[in-house]
């Protein structure tokens, strides 16, 4: 299936690429997120006359994304957690419990930006992790899990 992005994608292609993709990851993601149309000939027409308004508007995100990376630089979070024996927790801290520590902190993060290279986190300890706040930006934080 053979589709224009109207916005960056990761590993895929930049605003306004023809790119060929799977019939299912086209149906069921990028067409009903608004992350791309069909590659018709009116399709390909309409983009070209709204090219330089959707090339501005991925201009404006990115420009929001660095403004949110600056904010994020450096920045330590602390969560405290029931361990065990040996820095064991009791669970884990997922993306989820670090998205609302960042929150609280002041600095509005998804949880889906985040991403744990390792997994949940199982034991005390300092952590990076990355947060990707767009296609072409990642910021690294600092996720500190202490003993309760």
């Amino acid at each position: 299936m053979q589709v224009i992005l109207m916005e960056k994608i990761r590993y895929l292609g930049n605003v306004g690429d023809r790119v060929e993709v799977k019939g299912g990851y086209g149906r069921n993601y990028l067409l009903p997120t608004g992350k791309a149309v069909f590659a018709s000939p009116d399709n390909i027409a309409r983009f070209e006359q709204q090219r330089a308004d959707i090339e501005k508007t991925a201009a404006d995100a990115l420009a929001k994304a660095q403004a949110r990376a600056t904010a994020l630089e450096g920045v330590t979070v602390s969560l405290a957690h029931k361990a065990g024996e040996g820095g064991r927790l009791f669970g884990s801290v997922t993306t989820r419990e670090i998205a609302q520590a960042l929150t609280a902190a002041g600095h509005a993060v998804d949880r889906h930006e985040l991403n744990l290279p390792e997994g949940a986190i199982r034991t005390l300890g300092s952590f990076p992790l990355d947060v990707n706040l767009h296609a072409d930006l990642t910021v690294q934080v600092t996720v500190e899990v202490t003993a309760e």
